[in-house]
């Protein structure tokens, strides 16, 4: 009875939890997706990475850091649900600088082996009509444009790979089957883009996934899912105008 009650208890608290954060962006993708089928050709729609909030360039950056920081505030409650009287969450994840070293060099690699396809994979999909264009920021609006990305581009990989795989694997396991659903569930966090790119982040959470799990640390994969969206929030605005 007591495992039956703490089974019940854990599904309620992932659910809760995706609800807040993951799960909700991905219903949200989902429902963008289906709007866009019965708009016009995926072909000739855009989504835009980091939207303005408003018009005004201190209230758009206002409404930013608010974001930011609610976000990081999800991060801190699956770190507390995580904590243990003897263990540190932190530590359990693998979410610190024991081995940072170790760390830059699989986030390296990682960066290597996604990032590179990846801009293939949209390539090849935009000509074959299957992905929205992805229209850059501009990075003149005001001086702390930059710095904002950035501290967008941390936000997104601590919460993305804090949930997706710290909290959900040390949560519901590290079997095949919820590997391929925590992929599939990035998939979906990233579906609003078209179905290739959703495909080529679901691989993505694969390859993230199984890292995780043979090591158990969560910092190589923040710091690769940094690094990707820092070229994708500033170096591909810097590389947009070059690119036919």
């Amino acid at each position: 009875m007591t495992t039956d009650i703490s089974r019940a208890r854990l599904g309620w608290e992932v659910g809760i939890v995706l609800s807040l954060s993951i799960g909700r962006s991905a219903v949200y993708s989902v429902l963008s997706f289906i709007r866009s089928l019965m708009t016009a050709p995926l072909s000739e729609q855009a989504t835009a990475l980091n939207p303005s909030q408003a018009d005004q360039a201190i209230w758009d950056a206002i409404y930013r850091v608010f974001d930011v920081f609610f976000d990081l505030a999800l991060v801190a409650l699956v770190i507390y649900l995580l904590w243990r009287p003897a263990q540190s969450a932190f530590q359990r994840i693998g979410l610190n600088f024991s081995r940072f070293g170790r760390d830059v060099g699989t986030a390296v690699l990682l960066l290597a082996s996604i990032g590179i396809p990846g801009l293939g994979l949209y390539a090849i999909s935009r000509l074959m009509g299957l992905t929205l264009q992805v229209q850059a920021s501009e990075l003149d609006a005001a001086w702390w444009t930059i710095p904002l990305l950035l501290l967008s581009a941390v936000r997104a990989g601590l919460l993305e790979e804090v949930i997706l795989n710290g909290y959900l694997f040390e949560r519901l396991g590290s079997g095949w089957r919820v590997l391929v659903a925590v992929a599939a569930l990035r998939g979906l966090y990233h579906l609003y883009q078209g179905p290739a790119m959703a495909l080529g982040n679901m691989v993505m959470g694969l390859v993230f996934g199984w890292v995780y799990l043979k090591w158990r640390r969560v910092m190589p994969l923040v710091i690769a899912h940094t690094l990707l969206d820092v070229f994708a929030f500033v170096g591909y605005p810097l590389a947009a105008p070059y690119l036919p």
